[in-house]
């Protein structure tokens, strides 16, 4: 099995935090990194969420880089009220963590990441699952990255569905509506892993209480905090009986795609005030033969469920 280069973009809650376990547990993925974002948490506070969930999941060498702190039209960042309810004040549902023994990396993140792809090529996967400033701040240094860089698989978007932020807006692109506009009309080829397949694929306490019962530090920590997402979700999304595995969907799918069935368009993302952060198909670009966004619209959802459980309950088995 040919291991991936992996790098995670993202702005480390609850769900970053099991996309982290995803990716350390799958067998074909070399984490080479982690870059922080915005967005749940200020981009330190994720920053350092990160290195202590490396370190309680036994994976202390994953170096992690901070990234851009605010959108490419702002000049800072106003942490919303619903994301400190909906991962907790400190991003990872109150569970207290240790404090890392390890310092953030002095590299910017967008540096890391344009170094990184000079370095693999299209042996690289990129998987962003905060806003994308990140991306278009890399793509506006390095434009040729977006045709050297191998799969980038994101968590953003809604096609099918409605926003989570308002009718049209998904949070992470609503974060920053010009950074994902820029990275959708590039020349990259992109997979988007939207609020259309990831509110499918559900966790619940059943799962939680199987990682209790391993006894474990991992085990009982991600319990922890996954029941305070479920419960957090029991308040703000009572029609969802369960949390979304939002994040770690993406994972999942830029290693194996065919978890997903995919429409491929030519996207944009409108910046207008009434449809910020709409995510839509570009109807001066319809006609085109090849198309650059593939959108997740189904979703199989057992078939992810049991592999997210395999990897994840055996990473907190040994940890």
């Amino acid at each position: 099995m040919a291991t991936k280069k992996m790098i995670l973009d993202l702005d480390t809650g609850i769900d970053d935090s099991m996309a982290i376990a995803y990716a350390l547990a799958a067998p074909d993925v070399d984490l080479i990194g982690i870059i922080g974002s915005y967005g749940n948490v200020y981009v330190k506070e994720g920053g350092i969420n990160s290195l202590k969930i490396l370190e309680l999941l036994g994976a202390p060498d994953v170096p992690v880089y901070l990234g851009e702190s605010h959108s490419l039209t702002s000049d800072h960042f106003d942490r919303m009220q619903v994301s400190a309810r909906i991962h907790g004040e400190n991003g990872i549902g109150q569970v207290d963590l240790p404090e890392p023994k390890r310092q953030l990396e002095t590299t910017s993140g967008v540096d890391f990441l344009i170094d990184s792809v000079k370095k693999y090529g299209k042996d690289l996967t990129l998987v962003p699952t905060g806003p994308m400033t990140n991306l278009a701040k890399a793509l506006e240094k390095a434009p040729e990255i977006a045709t050297e860089i191998g799969n980038v698989t994101f968590m953003g978007g809604a096609l099918t569905v409605e926003g989570n932020v308002n009718a049209y807006a998904e949070a992470n692109i609503n974060q920053d509506a010009e950074a994902a506009n820029a990275v959708f009309t590039s020349p990259m080829q992109l997979t988007m892993v939207g609020l259309d397949v990831t509110l499918r694929t559900l966790l619940t306490r059943k799962e939680t209480s199987q990682w209790r019962e391993l006894n474990t530090k991992a085990g009982t920590a991600f319990a922890d905090i996954v029941d305070y997402y479920i419960e957090a979700y029991e308040e703000t999304n009572p029609q969802v009986p369960g949390c979304a595995l939002h994040d770690p969907l993406a994972v999942g799918v830029a290693l194996d795609p065919s978890l997903v069935t995919t429409l491929g368009l030519n996207m944009f993302v409108s910046t207008d005030k009434e449809t910020y952060g709409r995510t839509i198909g570009d109807q001066a670009r319809l006609d085109q033969p090849k198309t650059n966004v593939n959108v997740g619209i189904n979703v199989d959802a057992d078939r992810y469920l049991a592999t997210f459980m395999k990897y994840l309950t055996g990473l907190f088995a040994k940890n």
